[in-house]
């Protein structure tokens, strides 16, 4: 009975461990069945074949023309499945996109060629740069008062003798670039009261203009460099009012007050030998301030109308430049000189004396006709000659509106080389008068 047991025993657990190696055991040729949610993948050939998209996969599920796919219960069966080599293809289409396509390539019509927004240019035309010359002037009537309302038509330019073609044109005002230059070596008593009017020749300028103060004597100061109108000029001009002028009267060489001492009967007490007694140098660099002040004035910006006002007595004496150099590089900048003469020069014969030329050794009076010379040279400016406080402020308003509101005039020369040019100003006009430069020297053509 117990053998027939133990082989009962053996028997299931050899029919047992057969069964579980039979479990484990899985066919490799026996493929998956399809379903719903896990379609059959392709196979992949080793290279395309011509009408490989024709082919259906045996036990596919038909394809649904309306282009939805094929729905088994609730899900959705896709149509084909992706392969690899356009997933790949996706893949790097995302990483590098696409270059934007060439934008259209359109021919301008004629005429309507942009224009640059701040010169107003054509962005597509080449320009050549010419030498202008500007010519400021001035016209008035037989009372002295401005004439306006002319037009290019009433004028004439001529260069040494030719006419020449205005290419400019403009009886707008102009800010100023003004250098004032202030003779502080005439008496004391003409500067103080100089002095007294500063405060209205501040209220000739407008806030657009720019000033620089200058003084001179033996020397040439620069007081202040050129600034708006406003609390710096001010103060500027303040200091200018502390400076102290020359001692009034020629200076005393003999007599009982002279330098040599008491005298009794024309001789000298307690000296054996009469001393020599020779008049103190006086310098009145005119011609050093006006150059100095011009240099300056070269720097400034070209948009604007280059002036040197000029407060003074008239006396020249002592300077290193020369008149003619000097006036030179005025006509070569386009600097108009402007003028109001005080104390000797404000004297009613001061006309007649300016055409006498003074020696300037042996004397101490210099020259005395260099002011009205720079004005009349550098032309459009005019020359006030005053004497009282009131005439002097006045003055200041109508010198520096005359500058403000000039005719501008400008040409283009032949030539931009050369040497002095002659110019002369006509107006179609009767009766007034016409107040130009009478010519400049050219610069080199700018590149």
């Amino acid at each position: 009975m117990a053998t027939k047991i133990s082989a009962v025993l053996i028997l299931g657990l050899t029919l047992s461990l057969a069964g579980a190696m039979a479990a484990q055991q899985k066919p490799e040729d026996i493929p998956d069945a399809p379903s719903a949610t896990r379609p059959i993948p392709p196979p992949e050939p080793p290279s395309p074949r011509p009408g490989a998209d024709d082919e259906t996969q045996p036990d596919a599920p038909p394809a649904d023309n309306s282009g939805a796919g094929v729905t088994t219960g609730s899900k959705e069966l896709p149509r084909s499945a992706p392969d690899s080599a356009s997933e790949k293809a996706g893949d790097k289409t995302e990483d590098k996109p696409a270059p934007p396509p060439m934008p259209p390539v359109r021919t301008v019509p004629a005429g309507s060629v942009p224009k640059d927004s701040e010169t107003g240019q054509d962005l597509y035309t080449i320009t050549v740069t010419k030498n202008l010359v500007l010519v400021p002037v001035t016209v008035a009537d037989n009372q002295g008062r401005l004439v306006g309302g002319l037009l290019p038509k009433d004028f004439s330019v001529l260069e040494s003798g030719q006419k020449q073609k205005l290419e400019f044109f403009t009886s707008d005002p102009f800010a100023l670039s003004a250098a004032v230059v202030i003779d502080t070596g005439m008496p004391d008593v003409g500067l103080k009261k100089v002095q007294e009017t500063l405060s209205a020749l501040q209220g000739a300028f407008s806030q657009f203009d720019e000033v620089g103060i200058y003084t001179y004597s033996s020397t040439v100061g620069r007081v202040a460099d050129f600034t708006g109108v406003g609390k710096q000029l001010t103060a500027t001009l303040n200091q200018v009012k502390g400076y102290s002028g020359a001692n009034n009267g020629p200076p005393v060489t003999s007599g009982p007050l002279g330098p040599q001492g008491p005298m009794i009967n024309g001789h000298p007490l307690d000296i054996p030998v009469t001393p020599i007694s020779t008049p103190p140098k006086v310098a009145r660099v005119m011609n050093d301030a006006i150059l100095l002040a011009a240099r300056d004035l070269s720097k400034r910006d070209r948009a604007r109308r280059k002036i040197i006002f000029i407060i003074s007595d008239g006396r020249e004496q002592g300077s290193t430049a020369s008149y003619k150099d000097t006036l030179k590089v005025l006509l070569t900048q386009n600097i108009t000189v402007y003028a109001v003469g005080v104390e000797g020069a404000a004297i009613p014969i001061y006309d007649r004396l300016q055409r006498i030329h003074l020696p300037k050794t042996g004397t101490a009076l210099g020259y005395s006709d260099i002011l009205p010379k720079y004005v009349n040279a550098t032309g459009g400016g005019t020359m006030y000659a005053e004497l009282a406080q009131a005439d002097i402020e006045r003055a200041y308003a109508r010198a520096i509106g005359d500058a403000r509101n000039q005719y501008t005039l400008g040409y283009s020369p032949k030539s931009g080389i050369g040497g002095y040019r002659e110019i002369e100003v006509t107006v179609r006009r009767p009766d007034v008068k016409v107040y130009a430069k009478r010519g400049y020297y050219p610069l080199p053509t700018p590149r």
